[in-house]
């Protein structure tokens, strides 16, 4: 049942890009597949979806035959159908054997379509920030039993079984009273009768809504209660942030703007779909912002608006800084909700994330060869010790040790060992940590030599060495979700290496340099090889085609961010869905572009002394985010404009001799922002 969970839990029905958040963009749809599903797979799964969303929806195209005079409430009738008993499963209370409550329906687990549509369509529909409280009540009314059900009134230290006697929508709460004799379990405290209704009356016998989960009960006719108290409490403890009624925009309704990337995200963390080191930033983000609101709230109130005396002046200045750093929290919290934004301005990463340690050399100065093999001819051994353990074992310190795995070999090495990988496919199920300068190497082709990754995890292959280098591997990643290779830190070389990638491709961090020569990469749902400011990569020699896009370059408009030094010769990208190479980079209304004319004949760039110019503008006025796309018009200018704008900016050191071949969207791009 969790797997079916996992596996449709994308199957929401995704609004076009015209609709999507605040962002404008050329051929958005297309642009985001790292992230989002076709539509066509959501149209598909969403027609399978489970009992509980036919429950909810089975009338609703019943309601659109209604005549005029039912309009008003046809959009309740799906809530009115005969019961048949519950569609819900009974939430069962382990590890409370001893307690007294009853069991509670099982609402806790819904799919990301269910609560999709019931927001969508139900719940807020096109409201606007200052009207969510509104919708919400209007969703409840019609759904919520008004009186005479049993729930748990759950908080952090008890659980105690009420009676709700009335619902005030407005306020979101319900007046319930003590189903006696007293029924509770509690955490760290004790209670009696006596105490609850003293807290009780305190309250005015008034409790959130949120804070009530419905006794299960067969019938089937409280389902729906179950269910619209479930959506509230996801909503206001999942979606909903204090700031979103101050940040009202007229052109995009709440649910685009902010409840759809909000929930996703919540999905794409529940499976694992992004980085630990991800997730660990935004949850500090959201601590961070909840605390700066509170005390500019806290300042606000305080302020007199007729008062020019000094201590309001400095409180005035002081909010003015609360402000700016309040919304600085609430952008970096935007880029990481959007999975556009997630996808090409990634996040800066994993400052908190503890790196393997480095070894350093063994105490006993010796260095080892590791041969990593499960077994062996004669003929592979003579030739093994010939060609590369004689030379590499001619002094005295230096020993050697086999291995049946290539990552209990890397895991056992020290500086300045290397592992020598045998003929075989090495099926790995743990990340393989690189945080010394060593070499590993494959005893043969790249299509000989094969490590693949079978279980998740953020990343397949994590380099933080000062100099490490692999050669002649092929690797196959399977739901990595970092990227198939992280250069996090140091150096890295590859050489003749094949990287088939099933999610993310090479990443190279700030800091960082990765030289890459004669290896070819393909599969990655992002880019091929995605690099970060501050960051040194040459790729000569290499093939990347069949990604999302070829190569991605990420220059951040923060004044710390030095640009990266990249070098691409002779490289051959072709065939990626998005762009040859794109470039992201600061909005200075300066953008310049080519008219897109794609053709199918072969593009090869000119060196970086014979480029052309002239170019018509491509930005679009009003719009936020945008692509520039940068095409020539004919074979012999092919892409010179784009070059000419990334030489201007300095972040190449050397570009010449690259062939691009059929990428969807164009050769080279730029994504403002």
């Amino acid at each position: 049942m969790e797997q079916e969970a996992r596996e449709n839990s994308s199957a929401g029905t995704r609004k076009t890009g015209d609709e999507m958040t605040d962002i404008v963009v050329v051929d958005l749809e297309s642009y985001v597949k790292v992230e989002l599903d076709m539509e066509k797979k959501r149209i598909e799964v969403g027609r399978n979806v489970s009992g509980i969303t036919q429950a909810l929806f089975q009338n609703e195209e019943e309601d659109e035959d209604k005549s005029d005079d039912d309009d008003e409430d046809s959009g309740t009738d799906h809530f009115n159908s005969e019961k048949s008993g519950t569609r819900l499963q009974k939430c069962e209370r382990h590890g409370a054997a001893n307690s007294s409550l009853p069991d509670i329906f099982q609402t806790s687990h819904l799919l990301f379509y269910e609560r999709f549509k019931a927001y969508q369509d139900y719940m807020l529909g096109d409201c606007k920030p200052s009207e969510v409280k509104t919708f919400t009540a209007d969703y409840l009314e019609k759904v919520v039993e008004p009186c005479d059900w049993l729930a748990l009134w759950s908080t952090n230290i008890f659980d105690v079984l009420v009676e709700v006697c009335d619902v005030d929508l407005k306020d979101l709460k319900a007046c319930v009273r003590l189903v006696l004799p007293l029924q509770c379990d509690t955490r760290g405290c004790e209670l009696t009768e006596e105490s609850m209704n003293s807290l009780l009356e305190a309250t005015e016998h008034k409790v959130p809504l949120q804070e009530l989960q419905v006794v299960y009960e067969q019938s089937g006719d409280f389902d729906q209660t179950a269910l619209a108290l479930e959506h509230l409490r996801f909503f206001y403890k999942h979606i909903w942030r204090q700031w979103d009624e101050e940040d009202e925009d007229d052109d995009f309704d709440y649910f685009v703007r902010c409840v759809e990337p909000r929930l996703r995200l919540y999905y794409d963390i529940l499976e694992d779909r992004v980085p630990a080191g991800l997730v660990a930033e935004y949850q500090s983000l959201l601590e961070n912002c909840f605390q700066c609101f509170q005390q500019f709230s806290v300042l606000r109130s305080g302020l007199s608006t007729d008062s020019d005396s000094e201590l309001d002046n400095v409180s005035m200045v002081e909010g003015l800084k609360l402000y700016d750093q309040l919304e600085t929290f609430k952008r970096k919290l935007h880029i990481i909700e959007n999975p556009l934004l997630r996808y090409v301005l990634g996040y800066r990463g994993n400052a908190r994330q503890q790196c393997v340690q480095s070894r350093g050399f063994r105490a006993s100065g010796m260095k080892v060869v590791h041969v990593v093999t499960a077994s062996c001819s004669t003929i592979q051994l003579q030739s093994l010790l010939s060609d590369r353990l004689l030379p590499l074992c001619s002094s005295e310190d230096t020993e050697i040790q086999f291995h049946k795995d290539p990552v209990s070999a890397v895991e056992t090495c020290h500086q300045g060992d290397t592992v020598i990988v045998l003929p075989g496919i090495y099926s790995v199920s743990s990340s393989i940590f690189l945080p010394d300068s060593i070499t590993v190497e494959g005893f043969g082709l790249p299509d000989e030599v094969v490590i693949e990754k079978k279980n998740k995890g953020d990343s397949f292959v994590e380099s933080t060495g000062a100099d490490v280098r692999l050669s002649n591997i092929k690797f196959i990643q399977h739901d990595a979700i970092e990227g198939i290779l992280c250069v996090r830190q140091g150096t890295l070389n590859m050489e003749n290496c094949v990287l088939q990638c099933e999610t993310t491709g090479v990443i190279v961090r700030t800091s960082a340099c990765l030289t890459m020569n004669m290896c070819d990469l393909y599969g990655s749902k992002g880019a091929g090889v995605e690099i970060y400011p501050g960051s040194v990569c040459s790729l000569v020699g290499n093939g990347i085609h069949h990604c999302k896009d070829g190569v991605l370059i990420k220059d951040f408009a923060d004044e710390l961010d030095v640009m990266p030094l990249i070098t691409m010769e002779n490289n051959v990208i072709h065939n990626n869905e998005g762009y040859g190479v794109i470039l992201v980079k600061p909005n200075n209304g300066e953008q310049h572009g080519v008219p897109l004319d794609i053709s199918e004949e072969n593009h090869t760039e000119p060196t970086a002394e014979n480029n052309s110019t002239g170019s018509d503008a491509a930005s679009t006025s009003g719009r936020k985010w945008q692509f520039s796309r940068q095409l020539s018009k004919n074979k012999e200018t092919s892409c010179s404009r784009a070059v000419q704008d990334l030489m201007d900016h300095q972040i190449f050191v050397s570009i010449q001799g690259n062939q691009f071949r059929r990428n969807g969207m164009g050769d080279l791009g730029t994504f403002f922002y």
